[in-house]
């Protein structure tokens, strides 16, 4: 007859390991605080990435606040980048660092976030904070802001619009007409309505999708012509305008190209077709954040999924498993210690029926000490651990993505927050 192991015999010789190694499991964490985040580093990286398992939840937003404010006031980054609409971005930006744009809080709030993330309160005081620590400050030493994501929701891709039209009236103002692939005109006709491109059915429908249609096509080309003119009149645009003006048209012309591309994909019919989107989109989040490291050091928040340097993965609908490289991935791979990652992880989300972590997992390790949060030494705590291997937590909430235990030892921390109480609205 054949045995039958259980989960409990199956990790009793990892429970025998563990067991007694609490002092030495506790040595591996500190207080959450920016110099401890910063001891873990072998020096102050040009991209400092903080992730999180999930969205929403004002406790690691308030986390958040709480080390970057730490980290701008005390090691000198002067850029936050969010997941968030890159192009939407440009408003806060302006409210933050210039006073400009729209006047209140609340329409920055409105106009400048994507993924809903507007309206949480905790996401409003990093704003107002970051205007107030600007104010009286010289223009170099302002901080900034920057959304990082495409023009993209789970559910589809803006219009093209915004991002080719402002490329091409940008260019159109310091160059010779002559050197132009097309008229404004032109463009306009091509793109056509906007709701072509916004058909919320092409997400699961890529015969919904205009993304391959010959006005596409040409699109693409044109977009294409339009970013390497930028880039051949580098020297004069940058004189003419300003390097602040210029680095806003190379935006442009990164929204604009990585926008078509994704819409091409969107038409596909390939068994790829996700794979393939979900991956560009991280490469356009790392585009966005090479772009502002050449700015400065960068603070930048999103889901540990689009951050980690191991290859990411997720299931979507009926999809197989899908998996990509993320843009920390992707980042890293650019500036490889001047990239640093610190992953979050929880121990309960009770009010989505996350509970207590299995005592044999790595959360259920870290909730069993006394302190409610912790900055953790990702490596020490993989080598105390040794050869023992914590299991995969199994998270009963689709919206927590518990940590992967194979992932320790790459990271370069790990803030560890006990309980996440509901969040305030």
């Amino acid at each position: 007859m054949r045995a039958t192991i259980s989960r409990k015999s199956l990790h009793r010789g990892f429970n025998d390991t563990v067991y007694g190694m609490a002092t030495d499991i506790e040595e591996t964490t500190h207080a959450v605080e920016a110099s401890a985040v910063m001891g873990l580093l072998p020096a102050r990286p040009r991209v400092l990435a903080l992730g999180e398992p999930t969205h929403g939840e004002d406790a690691l937003l308030d986390l958040r606040n709480e080390l970057f404010r730490q980290l701008v006031e005390e090691e000198g980054y002067r850029t936050i980048a969010l997941e968030s609409d890159c192009m939407a971005g440009l408003a806060v930006d302006d409210y933050v660092a210039s006073g400009t744009g729209p006047g209140t809080l609340d329409e920055v709030m409105e106009c400048g976030f994507s993924h809903g993330f507007g309206a949480s309160a905790t996401n409003r005081e990093l704003v107002r904070w970051a205007r107030a620590f600007n104010e009286g400050r010289p223009a170099p030493d302002r901080l900034r802001f920057a959304g990082f994501d495409g023009p993209l929701e789970i559910t589809g891709a803006a219009s093209p619009r915004q991002a080719l039209t402002a490329l091409h009236r940008y260019l159109s103002a310091e160059v010779d007409a002559g050197l132009l692939p097309c008229t404004a005109e032109r463009l306009d006709r091509l793109l056509g309505s906007d709701e072509r491109w916004t058909e919320p059915a092409a997400m699961t429908d890529p015969a919904r999708s205009v993304g391959q249609s010959d006005e596409a096509r040409e699109l693409r080309l044109l977009a294409d012509d339009l970013v390497a003119l930028l880039d051949a009149q580098t020297p004069h645009l940058s004189a003419a305008t300003s390097r602040e003006a210029w680095d806003r048209a190379r935006l442009y012309g990164r929204t604009s190209v990585g926008l078509l591309r994704y819409h091409h994909w969107m038409a596909d019919t390939s068994p790829s077709r996700m794979t393939r989107l979900i991956g560009l989109r991280d490469q356009m989040m790392a585009g966005n954040l090479l772009a502002a490291a050449e700015r400065g050091r960068v603070l930048v928040h999103a889901h540990n999924s689009h951050l980690q340097r191991d290859m990411s993965t997720m299931r979507m609908w009926d999809q197989p498993l899908l998996e990509w490289w993320s843009a920390g991935a992707i980042v890293g791979a650019h500036l490889g210690e001047q990239y640093a990652f610190l992953a979050t992880a929880l121990g309960t989300i009770r009010h989505q029926g996350v509970d207590t972590p299995p005592p044999d997992t790595v959360e259920g390790l870290l909730y069993a000490l006394p302190e409610d949060r912790y900055v953790v030494d990702a490596a020490r705590l993989a080598a105390v651990l040794g050869d023992a291997r914590p299991a995969p937590r199994e998270s009963p909430w689709f919206g927590y993505a518990a940590l992967a235990p194979a992932h320790l030892a790459g990271l370069d921390g790990l803030v560890f927050l006990k309980d996440v109480p509901k969040s305030r609205r």
